[in-house]
């Protein structure tokens, strides 16, 4: 035998490829681990978001779909008014912690955008839809918006009637506690001027045909 054919020595590993474990079984050899580390080139701190929510708890909370009296778009300036859906969402009655006053605040899903946010004013008046046995109709200042009060003339529509009828319950309770907090108020500061603005927006909603 040559030299070549009688060498013992055996062939070394490579990083890498695979080798013979037992019989007919072929594993990967290990591979070195990396260590490098890569830092991010733009660090973000984590923001608070606040909702304005944070100082009230939920008495009263139902999904509904909620519409406003106004003009469209292609109507803007020409008076022609009707039924606008505005989203669907939970209705939420909000009491606050400290004053224990009453709002009504609702936000569309999805978007969270909020479509109908005004206090729970005493004043108040619950109308029946002449077409829906599941929809009530009332007039309110609003502020959705975030920048002023705007007279508004709403309608919210359940799922069925007996869930209508649990809600103006519900909301005519709350009117009565609210109706104790205002009357302290009142008492206190005077408030002429809101008493003729509101008996306004109930005139107006008794001015409004609901059939349409």
């Amino acid at each position: 035998m040559s030299s070549a054919e009688t060498t013992t020595d055996e062939p070394k590993e490579a990083v890498g490829a695979e080798v013979a474990v037992g019989a007919g079984v072929v594993a990967p050899a290990a591979e070195e681990e990396s260590t490098a580390t890569f830092e991010p080139v733009v660090k973000l701190e984590e923001v608070e978001i606040q909702s304005g929510e944070e100082d009230e708890e939920v008495v009263y909370a139902q999904r509904s779909k909620l519409f406003i009296f106004g003009e469209t778009m292609l109507d803007k300036g020409s008076g022609n008014k009707t039924w606008i859906e505005r989203g669907i969402g939970n209705l939420r009655v909000l009491r606050h912690k400290e004053h224990k006053k009453l709002r009504l605040l609702m936000r569309q899903e999805k978007t969270m955008k909020i479509i109908c946010n005004h206090v729970i004013d005493p004043r108040i008046k619950l109308e029946p839809h002449v077409q829906s046995d599941r929809a009530w109709i009332w007039a309110a200042f609003d502020f959705s918006g975030g920048t002023e009060l705007v007279e508004t003339i709403f309608c919210i529509k359940f799922g069925d009637s007996e869930v209508a009828n649990k809600y103006k319950v519900e909301f005519e309770g709350c009117q009565e506690k609210m109706k104790e907090l205002v009357a302290t108020d009142d008492a206190e500061t005077g408030d002429a001027a809101a008493d003729a603005a509101a008996d306004t927006a109930a005139d107006k909603l008794a001015a409004l045909t609901t059939d349409e």
